[in-house]
């Protein structure tokens, strides 16, 4: 912030103003943040106490599931209190946090798709060699490496950021604290910032999205010289399950980051991509990658059964 103009307190403009609407969107982003929750610390639960999931593919699934848990309650939980309270204040500090946590989480997220895509091409495409190449200390450097290789990605326009002034208004308008819409309102010239933005942004999801669509195609084109139809239509179920998950992330990351320019202004069409990113996209996520899964399945229950029936002593 500059020193002649500090805001402290910005409002978010939020969704919709219909008391209605308010009503239906309440019950139906608490009824999925609750899910996606509740999805992901079972993904994470499982992959911690069950021994047979002590495997690569479950690691990074594991933190997979953290970073997802993370990136939305980042979000979700302030705009639940916006529409619960009618409170739409929010401290500077704490927009300042939520940016950083937001592209923090939500760009690792990216970063760890490329390493979990590596891990499935090693699997499938490298069997023998699998446990060599994806040691414990391997897979660990993975995941050490994608929240290194974000960090300096998004910290430079981060702390370029911190120098906005703001000057006209102090209303947001989006239902969480994004760049876009904060330039928007400052009377500083952004254009620095723009295109740092919009490099970090395109350098992110353009260098990740290349490494993880080059496994899965040497991991199609294995399959393909699979001989038995049932072994095919399985991989070929679990991969094209995995691209759908990865169309919408990357699909909605890039309509509303890959922009040299910030001068649009925030339509309904835009917010609504980010309730598709922060909300809809990751309920997917564990359920497509992890509960659908036999392994998981198994573990599930037999965690279930530990809990609600006692084991028979012997």
């Amino acid at each position: 912030m500059g020193n002649h103009t500090r805001v402290i307190v910005f409002i978010l403009a939020g969704l919709t103003d219909d008391p209605q609407w308010k009503v239906v969107l309440f019950i139906f982003l608490l009824l999925i943040y609750l899910l996606r929750i509740t999805g992901n610390l079972i993904t994470i639960t499982l992959t911690l106490v069950d021994i047979h999931l002590k495997t690569p593919m479950y690691f990074f699934l594991c933190n997979f599931s953290f970073l997802e848990m993370s990136y939305t309650t980042t979000c979700i939980p302030k705009l639940l209190v916006i529409m619960a309270t009618e409170d739409k204040t929010i401290s500077y500090n704490c927009c300042v946090t939520q940016v950083f946590f937001v592209f923090l989480f939500g760009a690792s997220e990216f970063y760890l798709l490329a390493a979990m895509s590596y891990d499935r091409y090693v699997a499938i495409c490298k069997p023998l060699y699998y446990t060599v190449i994806m040691s414990n200390k391997i897979c660990t450097q993975l995941v050490l490496s994608c929240c290194l290789a974000v960090f300096f990605v998004i910290f430079p326009p981060l702390v370029l950021g911190l120098n906005l002034d703001f000057c006209a208004s102090n209303i947001i308008d989006h239902f969480y604290c994004d760049t876009t819409p904060l330039m928007q309102i400052s009377c500083t010239d952004t254009g620095i910032l723009e295109m740092m933005g919009f490099v970090s942004a395109l350098v992110t999801l353009v260098v990740t999205f290349t490494m993880v669509v080059a496994p899965y195609t040497y991991i199609a084109l294995t399959i393909l010289k699979i001989l038995s139809t049932s072994q095919k239509k399985k991989a070929f179920s679990t991969c094209s399950s995995h691209m759908i998950v990865i169309s919408l992330s990357y699909g909605s990351c890039i309509f509303m980051y890959v922009n040299p320019s910030v001068k649009q202004k925030i339509t309904s069409f835009n917010k609504e991509i980010a309730v598709l990113n922060t909300s809809l996209a990751p309920l997917l996520n564990p359920f497509i990658y992890a509960l659908q899964n036999q392994q998981v399945k198994k573990a599930f229950m037999i965690m279930i059964h530990r809990v609600f029936f006692f084991p028979s002593k012997k």
